[in-house]
């Protein structure tokens, strides 16, 4: 006798079939069974047919006679406790009008089912919203697929069906292929690619090869993220860190030097050698801020730079000058202007980077502070070589100063002369008009002896109303002719007098240092002095040269 579930397998729709069936078959029947009437009532259901039958009781199967009509399998899903199951039901035709209803659970199946639709549709979720981007080649190598978004900056229609080594730029050295092409599964693996507007993108690559049953490769797929933001950040924080170190090496280089006017020659070896330059100056701002001063220097091609005339209007300047990649910028120390760095570098060479602009700026902010170090040396130093109401050299400095020439004089055989100048009734300008028209009368007295002196002499306030001038290289005619002409000159001084019996005058002591006189300094001084004073003793406001030394040739 044929098996219900063989005439099933057999006949699964609802043809006009005559089945002989016992109550043991239906048994044998691994799923639920029943026998229904034309009328869709059940006159036999095996064991495990309960579910059905409860069913049917709470009404969830609906008309059973439909299932007889039904041209095909009805599914249903029933309640069992807490689980749903889920049925298929098929309708055969059966001696005498009957219908068997077999039942088939495709619980599982549509589990499994549902399963598989869900899972595809998460990741094509989460290919679709992740910022990384799906793909997959094809045997020929070309994009078969590329996520909805695209990538690179193209869409995912314009990068199918092209071969992703169009847009390779780098890949690794130890990388025999890139992931796109690669026989092995390779992960995270860096490659550069170029990009629709024609920039450059870093991509982490991770893929896996498809093959055949056989072994044979059909393609690869994988997924890229793009790391370019990552690796630019690591890129500028490797250059801040190279610029730090460079920095502080030209930091220390200058703090090393204990002379304020070495630290700026140690600036500028250091800056030249830090940012590889060809040659480096470095200018201080003269004091009435008219110009820059080269006040260091390092490398070849040292022609001073003229980009300094534009360092008063712009803070940076970078130029092609001949054969040169010429870069600078101003110092400053609490945002004035005190100096300027210029950098040159031959034309062969690449030029200036950011990377460049950045570290002399930075190196800039440290001249800035040498140039304020040395400013306030040259002031501390100055005033203490300086009479402070005068601005003449004072005593210690005018007679440091004399030695120092007197020496080379010695040496090179040459005349100067020494000229002490004593005020007349001085006493008197401060006795009757007050100190500070005495003070007046001191800086009129500076002023005519500037006068009749040249830049190459030296004058000096040695204290009270006591001055003195060394005339370098002067012979005693040209001496003598000075006195006169301040003597002269000196007229202008009547209206300090305290009294027209006591007139402001002056009273010269000239001592001439012959070239190839043996007399020491000591000497000459004395003479001037000695000189100065016999115009005092004998009447003042006259002028006096002193006798030549005894010895007055010398060996």
């Amino acid at each position: 006798m044929t098996s219900a579930l063989d005439q099933q397998n057999r006949q699964p729709t609802a043809s006009k079939v005559v089945l002989g069936l016992s109550r043991d078959g239906l048994e044998a029947y691994p799923g639920a069974a029943l026998v229904l009437n034309g009328d869709g009532a059940v006159i036999h259901a095996n064991d495990r047919a309960e579910l059905l039958l409860e069913a049917m009781r709470n009404g969830q199967l609906g008309d059973l006679a439909a299932l007889t009509r039904a041209t095909r399998p009805t599914i249903v899903s029933l309640r069992s406790g807490a689980n749903t199951v889920v049925l298929e039901l098929a309708a055969l035709p059966a001696d005498g009008g009957h219908f068997l209803v077999l039942a088939r659970d495709v619980t599982l199946e549509r589990n499994l089912r549902s399963a598989l639709v869900e899972s595809r549709q998460r990741y094509k979720d989460l290919v679709d919203i992740s910022s990384d981007f799906a793909w997959e080649v094809g045997a020929d190598g070309r994009f078969v697929f590329v996520s909805p978004k695209g990538a690179l900056g193209f869409s995912a229609d314009e990068l199918v069906g092209r071969d992703p080594g169009e847009f390779v730029v780098e890949t690794p050295a130890d990388t025999e292929s890139a992931p796109f092409a690669s026989a092995l599964a390779l992960e995270d693996v860096e490659v550069w690619m170029n990009q629709a507007d024609g920039s450059q993108a870093c991509v982490l690559a991770s893929s896996t090869p498809i093959r055949s049953e056989s072994g044979e490769w059909l393609g690869a797929r994988g997924i890229c993220r793009d790391i370019t933001q990552e690796r630019l950040r690591d890129a500028a924080l490797s250059r801040a860190n190279n610029r730090e170190r460079l920095l502080s090496y030209i930091v220390r280089t200058i703090r090393d030097e204990v002379d304020p006017v070495d630290m700026l020659r140690a600036a500028a070896e250091a800056t030249a050698r830090a940012l590889g330059a060809t040659g480096c100056q470095i200018f201080r701002l003269l004091p009435d801020a008219s110009d820059f001063a080269l006040a260091a220097q390092f490398g070849e091609g040292g022609d001073e730079k003229r980009a300094l005339d534009s360092f008063i209007e712009t803070d940076h300047f970078e130029e092609r000058d001949g054969p040169w990649h010429v870069l600078s910028t101003v110092s400053r120390y609490r945002h004035s202007i005190n100096g300027a760095i210029l950098l040159w570098r031959d034309d062969q060479r690449q030029g200036w980077s950011d990377d460049d602009r950045l570290l002399i700026d930075d190196v800039a902010n440290q001249v800035g502070l040498a140039n304020e170090q040395i400013a306030n040396h040259e002031r501390i130093l100055r005033l203490s070589r300086t009479d402070s109401l005068t601005g003449l050299f004072n005593r210690r400095a005018f007679f440091e100063e004399i030695a120092r020439r007197f020496q080379r004089l010695s040496r090179e055989h040459k005349p100067a002369a020494l000229i002490y100048v004593d005020l007349d009734n001085f006493k008197a300008v401060n006795d009757v008009h007050g100190h500070q028209t005495g003070d007046q009368a001191l800086l009129a007295v500076r002023d005519l002896l500037l006068h009749h002196t040249r830049p190459t002499d030296l004058v000096a306030r040695l204290g009270g109303d006591e001055f003195a001038i060394w005339l370098e290289a002067a012979e005693e005619n040209i001496a003598i002719k000075r006195c006169e002409g301040m003597l002269e000159a000196s007229s202008t001084l009547a209206h300090f007098s305290g009294s027209s019996d006591k007139p402001l005058h002056m009273s010269l002591g000239v001592a001439v240092h012959a070239g190839a006189s043996g007399e020491s300094l000591e000497d000459l001084i004395a003479r001037a002095d000695k000189a100065m004073y016999e115009v005092k003793r004998d009447g003042k406001g006259h002028w006096r040269l002193a006798p030549a030394p005894t010895a007055a040739t010398g060996d």
